[in-house]
């Protein structure tokens, strides 16, 4: 996103400088005002900085709160002059809060302390004469007031500001203020565009990595496709910490301004002119400027940032002395290029990604109608657009900008152009990263790939391009660099649409004519230059499927036939994908330099023996027509790839001693295939078999353990195997996949059936067996062989407990048991590694499944379905009748009538089906226990109740025979009106936030099982949270409290308690359901190792995954933030709150009264949802290739 950078502003202009009024706001004490603040006043004015101190500003009779804010608000920065009295005086604290309101909503707002003979740590403390202050100050105002001001005190006092030593001359000090304002002054923020969309997401992490407190000097590299936001994001950081650093840079363009005459040495002389605050450096050359760089950064902490560098020469030009800059400095930079700089000279690395729909549809909004959503009328119009802009923000802004204002009719003509002439604007931009490319060799590759290649295998492409004289590899790693093209999960080549057709651009503009362009990607130009015969020798590659011809063409496309011969000309043809073509002639006209063959469809029974295909490295014929591949023999001496799925037709493929190089054999699906010829086993290079779905395959040939080289060899499906050469399979040295999903074991290997598994080699590394007929027996012996095994599917097995062998494979990144119906326990599953593309475990439709237990720790996620039985979970979770629950519990809880408690719904739908009732359950989780009933009278006694608040109090002292147990929480919460009473998801529709703000942790927990109310019904929650270490709670502390519905909104919090919990250290409790090594969840409770949890600094999402911390920022920041800390927009004589006094505090063995303690009421609305650990689904098959 170009944006212009803002001028930076001097005293001189500063009235007029973005609105404001004054440089400085001056807030003081009258004990200074007319000695100390007054000489700093005329200071700063004689300096040229226009500077507000209220005496001489306010009229008189103004009132203080509205007058102040304004000037405040009209004030570039503000310094704030701490003496004794300061704290004394009402009107200077809440002249600071507005300040820090200020700072808070502004980020170019800069708030200096001056320490005017008063010690910076008495305010941070509160102690001397600022604790008197507020000691008196306690007695007269409320305590939400004073509380505000002791924050703010605080806030600005740990800020880096100036401190008069004991022997210091004011004088001296008052010009050091005066050239510190001006340092500050002179360094303004940049021009950033509003309505920044997911902003926020993208620049937390470079955020806390410039607040990371280290002295090492690093480097972030911010890298990603032109146009996806890169400056934006860097603008947006820089902004909001550039003035925690003592000098900072933001040099924009970089590779614009270096490909200028002396483009160097200005990027070099900005710099130096940035650090040095405006001061001219004169630089006659590259070396001298990288010795006065060295010099200026040496000496000071700093903040650079280098915009849109795409060559290490200018890098070289500022970072050459990296070393020698001072210690903390950070070195952001913004490039197209993934590999840049290598891993070792890069402290972090960030992917900018593309716009997710919604944010996409609401940026194109802003620009095309200036708010946040589509006019009535423009809704459809508007999401076909953000669908072609494929979540790119330039593309965004350009279009919705173009059409801002326009009518329905230009719209549509709009959208109808973009599907044949791309946008120019875009185009330019997009096209950067592709002139950069080194040569004319990387710029065809990616041509190639643009018009023929997009989602292909990398391997394929590789393959096909190395015979056309491309070094593919290094070419594509080129391509990745710049970020014109990405490889996804299952390693195919991938390229943005807008990419794709800025390339596709490039090659309509070599020719008016389309005969003579070197690609015909377009199959409606494709067709017509075969119509006419008049392709050329500069095609290198067409495409044509026939269905693609527009719905009104005149062209029947089912009996259209052209000729062979309108390819006799395209002699340097070597790249062609035909579907649904059929051709009339000889073939022996056809090029003879094809590479690659792809013929879906293709119409002939056999291919014909004339077609010359010896250079053919990549044959595809999908879904063709063929019987028999050729009729007779044909030598393909370079066929590496051979493809003829879903030919339904065949029945005998070809002798491979025709093509001595395949290398990859694909049969899917080939229905009429009943055996393969026996000379496969000559394909000494053959890595890949697949044959899935050959369902009247009855054998395979022996020679097929011949083939030392193949590593996968796929047989799902092939269910009519009559015949499988067992024995012969650990002769296969090199097999890392085998997959013989859906072939009945029992029948085809019915006396070794109890040892299959022992044939397999050593080598495997994934392993399908579902719906193999496999029981327990079936896994017994020494299946040692198998140690190396990383995914194993065993689904849809009529197994019953974890097959032991499981428990030593130590490499396991998948295992899945889908409807395995039968499955009870899986007790001692060793650690599964989640893999990059899927979760770790599927259970789903395991409706048996009672418990699972684990070797060591909690493991990665896992996919769930219809696990009604499932109760117990070590270290997530354990679900057990209320009378069989601790009995230490009950009576802490004060449950006495358990037996008279009617069954209740709960959620999730894995541990009830719909509509089941249940006995009311005790549920453990992270130390916390709960359990749900129906009712409005709650059980015991609590310190206090709240219908709509949290409740916040100060931990009191206790006596020295007792200690801190925990919280006891309850609430009571109903079914809200219209709400789906019938279905209820995974979202955790009810939440509770404990925070001890005195230490600065959080606790955000969301029950994984709760009580559903039925109509008219209350339901209380009533839990138990342990936490008795000091670490987590002790007197003094200061602790808020809320319960809340969550984001589903399905329910209405009616009522909710707290209770402090002690017990008598003579007396305490016995229990091995709590923070003991004995308990199932340890260690992840509270007061353990919760660090799994811990996805930002201090708060504990319990049961929150991090990619839903990490992608839902806005909701997350509205979860995290304590009720009290948010403006409540109350009117003023609202302020003063009752004091609300919790006389009593519960003990387990022995009660004790304890006053004083203060409680707060502050509004609270909290929405939420919750990604789990354990993530639900609809238990369905799983198609897998």
């Amino acid at each position: 996103m170009a944006l212009v950078r803002t001028s930076k502003g001097t005293s001189s202009d500063s009235k007029t400088f973005r609105g404001y009024r004054h440089d400085v706001f001056l807030s003081f004490r009258g004990d200074t005002r007319k000695t100390f603040t007054d000489h700093l006043y005329t200071a700063l004015n004689n300096a040229g900085f226009n500077t507000f101190r209220d005496d001489d500003e306010l009229e008189r009779g103004e009132d203080i709160k509205p007058g102040l804010q304004k000037a405040i608000g009209l004030s570039r920065t503000s310094v704030v002059v701490f003496s004794k009295e300061y704290a004394s005086s009402r009107w200077c604290l809440d002249e600071l809060v507005l300040i820090l309101e200020r700072k808070r909503t502004t980020s170019d707002h800069v708030v200096l302390p001056v320490f005017y003979d008063v010690d910076p740590s008495d305010m941070r403390k509160q102690t001397g004469s600022i604790g008197k202050a507020f000691a008196r100050h306690q007695k007269t105002q409320s305590p939400k007031k004073v509380k505000g001001w002791r924050e703010a005190v605080a806030e600005v006092a740990d800020l880096a500001g100036m401190v008069l030593q004991a022997d210091g001359y004011e004088s001296k000090f008052i010009k050091e203020i005066v050239k510190v304002v001006g340092d500050k002054l002179s360094r303004t923020p940049l021009s950033v565009e509003p309505n920044l969309i997911g902003i926020e997401s993208q620049v937390e992490d470079i955020n806390l990595w410039l607040q990371d407190g280290s002295t090492d000097v690093g480097i972030l590299v911010v890298y990603g496709m032109s146009g996806i936001g890169k400056t934006t994001i860097a603008k947006h950081v820089y902004n909001s910490n550039f003035r925690s650093f003592e000098g900072s840079s933001f040099i924009e363009n970089i590779r614009e301004t270096a490909d200028r005459p002396n483009g160097l040495v200005k990027i070099q002389k900005q710099l130096l002119s940035d650090i040095l605050n405006g001061r001219e450096v004169k630089i006659h050359g590259v070396s001298e400027g990288l010795i006065k760089i060295e010099r200026a950064l040496s000496s000071r902490r700093v903040l650079l940032v280098l915009d849109d560098v795409d060559h290490m020469d200018q890098l070289d030009a500022v970072l050459k002395m990296k070393d020698q800059f001072y210690s903390g400095s950070k070195i952001l930079i913004t490039t197209r290029r993934d590999r840049l700089l290598k891993a070792h000279q890069v402290t972090k690395v960030h992917k900018v990604g593309t716009l997710y729909y919604n944010g996409s549809l609401e940026l194109f909004s802003w620009h095309a109608f200036h708010q946040d959503h589509p006019l009535r009328g423009y809704m459809e119009y508007s999401k076909k657009i953000v669908h072609y802009c494929d979540g790119l923000p330039l593309a965004l802004k350009v279009l919705g900008s173009s059409l801002s204002g326009e009518s329905i009719d230009v719209w549509e003509s709009a959208l109808e152009k973009l599907k044949v002439i791309p946008n120019g604007e875009i185009m330019k931009k997009l096209r950067i990263s592709y002139d950069s490319l080194q040569d004319d060799h990387d710029r065809k590759l990616f041509l190639h790939i643009a018009c023929f290649l997009i989602g292909r295998s990398k391997s394929h492409i590789v393959r096909i391009l190395d015979r056309c004289d491309f070094c593919t590899i290094v070419g594509i790693q080129n391509l990745l660099d710049r970020c014109l093209v990405t490889i996804d999960g299952c390693n195919n080549v991938q390229m943005h649409d807008l990419i794709r057709d800025m390339g596709r651009e490039i090659v309509n503009h070599e020719s008016e004519e389309p005969g003579k362009r070197t690609r015909l990607w377009c199959h409606k130009d494709s067709f017509e230059v075969l119509k006419e015969k008049n392709g050329t020798e500069k095609i290198q590659g067409l495409v044509l499927d026939m269905h693609m011809h527009p719905a009104n063409s005149s062209i029947n496309t089912n009996k259209t036939v052209l000729e062979t011969n309108a390819f006799e000309r395209m002699h340097n043809l070597q790249l062609l994908r035909l579907s649904h073509v059929r051709l009339d002639g000889c073939y022996a006209d056809f090029p003879t330099g094809l590479r690659w063959l792809c013929w879906l469809q293709f119409p002939l029974d056999s291919i014909p023996i004339d077609f010359s295909l010896e250079k053919v490295v990549f044959l595809e014929m999908q879904y063709s027509s063929l019987r028999q591949v050729f009729k007779g023999t044909k030598f393909l001496p370079l066929l590496k790839i051979l493809d003829v799925s879903h030919s339904h037709g065949l029945t005998e493929i070809m002798d491979f001693s025709q093509c001595p190089s395949l290398e990859e054999l694909i049969l899917v699906d080939c229905t009429s295939l009943i055996v393969v010829h026996e000379s496969i086993g000559n394909l000494e290079r053959l890595v890949y078999l697949n044959m899935k779905n050959c369902k009247n395959l009855r054998m395979l040939p022996k020679s097929i353990c011949m083939l030392k080289s193949l590593e996968t060899l796929i047989l799902s499906g092939c269910s009519n195997l009559d015949e499988f050469p067992l024995e012969m399979m650990q002769r296969m040295e090199s097999l890392k996949v085998l997959k013989t999903d859906g072939i009945p074991i029992r029948d085809v290997w019915l006396e070794t059936s109890s040892s299959i598994l022992s044939y397999f080699p050593c080598s495997l590394v994934t392993l399908n067996l579902s719906r193999c007929s496999l029981s327990d027996d079936a896994f017994r012996g020494d299946l040692s062989n198998l140690s190396s095994i990383q995914r194993l599917y065993l689904d849809e097995n009529p197994i019953c407990t974890l097959p032991v062998f499981i428990k030593g494979l130590m490499k396991l990144n998948h295992l899945s048991f889908l409807d395995c119906t039968k499955l009870e326990s899986l007790m001692g599953l060793p650690k599964v590694h989640k893999a990059m593309d899927s979760v770790a475990m599927n259970l789903g439709g395991c409706i048996s499944l009672k418990k699972i237990t684990h070797q060591s720790g909690l493991q990665a996620n896992a996919l769930m379905g219809c696990n009604y039985n499932l109760v117990e979970w070590e270290y997530l979770y354990k679900l057990e009748p209320i009378d069989i629950v601790d009995v230490e519990m009950i009576k802490l809880l004060s449950l006495f009538n358990i037996g008279s408690m009617p069954a209740i719904r709960m959620n999730p739908s894995y541990v009830n089906p719909p509509d089941r009732l249940s006995p009311v359950q005790g549920l453990y989780q992270f130390g916390i226990f709960s359990t749900f009933f129906v009712g409005n009278e709650v059980p015991g006694r609590f310190s206090y109740k709240s219908a709509k608040s949290s409740i916040s109090f100060v931990v009191p002292l206790l006596p020295a025979t007792h200690r801190i147990q925990g919280l006891n929480i309850f609430a009571t919460y109903a079914t809200k009106e219209n709400s789906n009473n019938h279905y209820y998801g995974m979202e955790r529709s009810i939440m509770t936030k404990v925070s001890n703000k005195s230490k600065g942790l959080k606790w955000i927990y969301a029950p994984i099982f709760y009580g559903i109310p039925g109509e008219g019904e209350d339901m209380i929650w009533l839990s138990h949270w342990r936490m008795e270490s000091e670490t987590i709670l002790q007197c003094g502390d200061q602790v808020v409290v809320l319960v809340a519905d969550g984001f589903a909104e399905q329910f209405r919090v009616k009522e909710f308690g707290v209770e402090l919990v002690q017990e008598h250290r003579n007396n305490m409790m016995i229990s091995t359901q709590h923070n003991t090594k004995s308990d199932p969840h340890y260690p992840f409770v509270i007061g353990g190792d919760l660090s799994r949890w811990e996805h930002k600094p201090g708060i504990y999402f319990l049961g929150f995954s991090k990619e839903f911390v990490e992608n839902n920022y806005n909701m997350i920041n509205r979860l995290i933030m304590d009720a009290d800390e948010e403006d409540t927009g109350k009117e003023e004589g609202q302020e003063g709150e009752p004091d609300y006094t919790i006389a009593r505090m519960r003990a387990a063995s022995n009660n004790c009264s304890l006053g004083g303690w203060k409680v707060l009421l502050t509004a609270a609305g909290l929405f939420f949802t919750l990604a789990l650990v354990v993530r639900s689904s609809i238990s369905q098959k799983k198609k897998r290739q």
